[in-house]
């Protein structure tokens, strides 16, 4: 069947053949009873080959969710849970990703979000993932945008754009250097610092949810914790609505920066980001990634396991106790880091301990 098209631009239709993920092992663990059809369709994709510019117009708006997350925080009454997906860079991928959000959905998170690639194909990717997250109803999103490659103009119409196809949330975010550049150069007309892409996102669109980063064990380009504090709260007097924080392992890091986030003035809600660990070799990635430290219990147990079963269960005993510690503390939410995988999180210990809470 040929795949369909609108308006002139080429479309993916696909349907994800759950049995074939599973046979390859892609989906790791065997498909939940939730499953009704092993075979389900999706709407088409429009950009995934060739949209520049996929959201324009691209996006099904209907009745979907795009509730500002502050409103959610504010009336939810009981600790928020959201999902952090980044873009995939593949039809395939789009379609493992696909199947992996059907497994996810009965955990019903509050807001997701979606990361954003700078440049070229891999920002046309980013766009590709919001309108996929959006046409399986997986919302609230949460679209990142940094301030990597771009001019203010560009960004602006970046945010236009995000703006015109329902998007009512944007992390605004300065974003990581490329990697053979070692340090962060604003492009010629773009901007240096987080907080201008605040100040640009609250000018255009004062109704859009901003949300910003937060560093529990200080930004690595940070000159002391204070000075890491001083920039957070700029960012949220300029307009941030709320504070996502890096990935971290070590609770304690994450409520002493929040309480001495308090006492600096920062009133926005301060979300924790955790990220489940299911080897040693991960948790150094991750903490390299992140500038954090790898607790030395948790260290221990990791190099302990003589199984990859036996270092994911190490990985989610932790991020357990993280989130029953962080519950108890008062977190206004959790947000999971979770690499667009479903295992992790459909792990029948950190989902009973998210459904103790997150009913």
């Amino acid at each position: 069947m040929p795949a369909p098209r609108g308006a002139g631009v080429p479309a993916l239709a696909f349907f994800v053949n759950l049995d074939i993920f599973e046979h390859l092992d892609i989906l790791e663990t065997p498909l939940p009873a939730f499953s009704v059809a092993r075979f389900r369709p999706c709407a088409p994709l429009a950009g995934v080959f060739s949209s520049p510019q996929p959201l324009q117009g691209g996006i099904v708006r209907g009745a979907m969710n795009m509730t500002p997350v502050k409103e959610i925080l504010a009336s939810s009454g009981r600790p928020t849970l959201s999902l952090e997906f980044y873009p995939p860079r593949s039809a395939l991928d789009f379609g493992i990703l696909g199947a992996a959000i059907e497994r996810m959905r009965p955990v019903a998170p509050d807001f997701v979000t979606c990361t954003y690639g700078a440049g070229g194909s891999a920002r046309t990717f980013s766009f590709d993932a919001l309108q996929l997250l959006v046409r399986l109803d997986f919302t609230p999103v949460v679209a990142h945008l940094t301030c990597v490659g771009a001019t203010a103009d560009e960004l602006a119409a970046h945010v236009d754009q995000l703006y015109a196809a329902g998007i009512r949330n944007i992390m605004a975010l300065r974003g990581d250097p490329p990697r053979e550049e070692g340090a962060f150069r604003p492009v010629p007309g773009g901007f240096a610092h987080a907080i201008e892409l605040v100040r640009l996102v609250k000018d255009r669109h004062p109704d859009i949810c901003c949300g910003v980063a937060g560093y529990p064990e200080v930004h690595p380009e940070a000159t002391s914790p204070e000075d890491d504090l001083r920039h957070l709260k700029e960012k949220v007097d300029a307009g941030a609505d709320f504070v996502n924080t890096q990935m971290f392992l070590d609770t304690d890091a994450f409520l002493r920066f929040r309480d001495r986030a308090v006492a600096a003035g920062i009133l926005a809600p301060i979300i924790p980001g955790l990220m489940p660990i299911v080897s040693y070799k991960q948790a150094m990635r991750c903490v390299q990634f992140s500038n954090s430290v790898i607790p030395a219990p948790l260290a221990v147990a990791l190099q302990a396991a003589t199984t990859p079963e036996e270092a994911a269960d190490a990985g989610i005993r932790w991020i357990v106790d993280q989130i029953a510690t962080l519950v108890h503390e008062g977190a206004p939410g959790i947000h999971l880091y979770i690499l667009n995988q479903a295992k992790a999180l459909l792990n029948p210990r950190l989902a009973a301990a998210i459904a103790a809470w997150h009913a």
